[in-house]
């Protein structure tokens, strides 16, 4: 084990490590954001990792979702990512359920931290909800076309959105990536016991000249 987290070893240290193997947390969705952030995490010495969605792959997801091949096709999504998990990693314990969050909600689920790797904002109030019944940190995540938004949700709540039940617009691979792997530093960092901002929403988008920029604001509580 120390070989193959040397380098997070000396990152942070090998205690800060260790407690990573008694960790629990769950990604909810395995489409663009899951991808990206199954693999990244997948490997990190997380010791439990619960998969959650009851979709299966198609052709048109394989480009921004990093963990599937076209021999992927018509598997469920958060079975085949836990096999590219489970390959790249043997010191994580990968659980799947093929079913939706409300099905996730009403099992006896204890995870040290959610991930939302949806698409829509009903799940995400629903997440929301739950994590606050549950006392259960949470993490934000969201794409479209050339932007994105993160946030670790703690004290504040998902109610400053507007709910609705938009579809995404068109989307590239690299700014899925971009933002799961945001995603993915908060949650290493408050899992080792770094520090952290929390209830703070950030707002990532390249302009017209392509030049990305960065907005911060703080989620009302």
């Amino acid at each position: 084990m120390k070989a193959y987290f040397h380098r997070q070893i000396q990152l942070w240290g090998e205690e800060k490590q260790n407690t990573l193997q008694n960790k629990k947390i769950a990604i909810i969705g395995c489409g663009g954001l899951g991808c990206s952030l199954g693999i990244a995490l997948g490997s990190s010495g997380i010791g439990e990792i619960i998969l959650v969605d009851f979709d299966k792959v198609e052709l048109h997801n394989i480009h921004r979702q990093i963990a599937f091949t076209q021999n992927d096709i018509g598997q469920y999504k958060c079975q085949a990512l836990a096999n590219v998990i489970t390959k790249r990693s043997p010191f994580v314990h990968v659980k799947t359920l093929t079913d939706d969050f409300e099905s996730f909600s009403k099992e006896a689920h204890e995870v040290d931290l959610i991930i939302d790797a949806t698409d829509n904002l009903p799940t995400r109030a629903k997440i929301d909800n739950y994590a606050k019944q549950t006392k259960t940190p949470w993490i934000y995540g969201s794409v479209e076309e050339f932007h994105g938004q993160v946030c670790f949700f703690d004290e504040s709540n998902f109610s400053a959105f507007n709910i609705s039940d938009k579809k995404p617009e068109g989307i590239a691979a690299p700014i899925v990536m971009f933002i799961a792997s945001l995603q993915a530093n908060l949650a290493l960092r408050y899992l080792v016991d770094l520090e952290i901002k929390k209830d703070l929403l950030y707002y990532l988008y390249f302009d017209n000249s392509g030049e990305l920029i960065t907005q911060k604001f703080a989620m009302p509580k």
